[in-house]
């Protein structure tokens, strides 16, 4: 049964001490497993890129990460030099404080700069649940569907808390069927994993993959 979740799982290792040993092991077992992808950070892209070599594990990666505070040009510049080392997947984090001030059309152009960076690679967009209103979920989650994004996102792990079944069932209510949900954050067994795409995840970020995949509970917060 477990099997049929493996590709909605990008397995995740974003920590600023991964080492190249780290990621090696990562992506083996993301290989073992079969998962979506690996997340990793942009400076371990290209090395993930040559280990997934020959398989159908894409590399994923995070744009303006953690904070979401750069420039759009520095996102999009990002978000090009990732694809260019073999990223097939962009999770950006929007620009939260723009949100929080009412400035939808910067949040709107600041997505939307990346989604024409990617150029047909598929966007995630990390909205950071933990620090916006209900009101505020709902306003980010329909600007990156404005935006052209692929994806909504809860959360990029680095904040005060991650996905909540609650968020991921608002997430899809905005944005719709065709649109995907990630849950991130918090996700630590098949449990956890079963109540997000119960309510509406369609990917699951987590470091906590090969723990699911063998009905373990992991210790990590990610």
């Amino acid at each position: 049964m477990t099997q049929n979740y493996a590709k909605m799982i990008d397995h995740t290792l974003l920590k600023a001490d991964a080492t190249r040993e780290q990621i090696a092991k990562i992506c083996e077992e993301a290989k073992q497993y079969d998962f979506a992808s690996v997340c990793v950070n942009p400076t371990w892209v290209k090395y993930s890129t040559e280990l997934l070599t020959g398989t159908d594990v894409k590399v994923c990666t995070v744009i303006g990460f953690p904070l979401g505070a750069s420039t759009s040009a520095t996102k999009a510049f990002e978000t090009k030099d990732a694809i260019a080392n073999g990223a097939g997947e962009i999770d950006m984090v929007i620009n939260i404080g723009a949100l929080k001030n009412g400035e939808y059309e910067l949040v709107r152009e600041d997505i939307k700069a990346v989604v024409e960076a990617a150029n047909g690679t598929l966007v995630k967009v990390i909205i950071e649940t933990c620090l916006l209103t209900e009101e505020e979920k709902i306003k980010a989650c329909q600007l990156s569907v404005e935006a052209g994004a692929d994806f909504v996102k809860t959360s990029t792990g680095f904040s005060t808390g991650g996905a909540t079944a609650e968020d991921i069932a608002l997430m899809r209510k905005t944005v719709g069927p065709e649109l995907g949900v990630k849950a991130s954050g918090g996700v630590r067994n098949l449990d956890d994993m079963k109540k997000m795409v119960e309510h509406g995840a369609t990917r699951i970020g987590a470091s906590s993959g090969v723990a699911i995949m063998n009905g373990l509970t992991s210790e990590s917060n990610y």
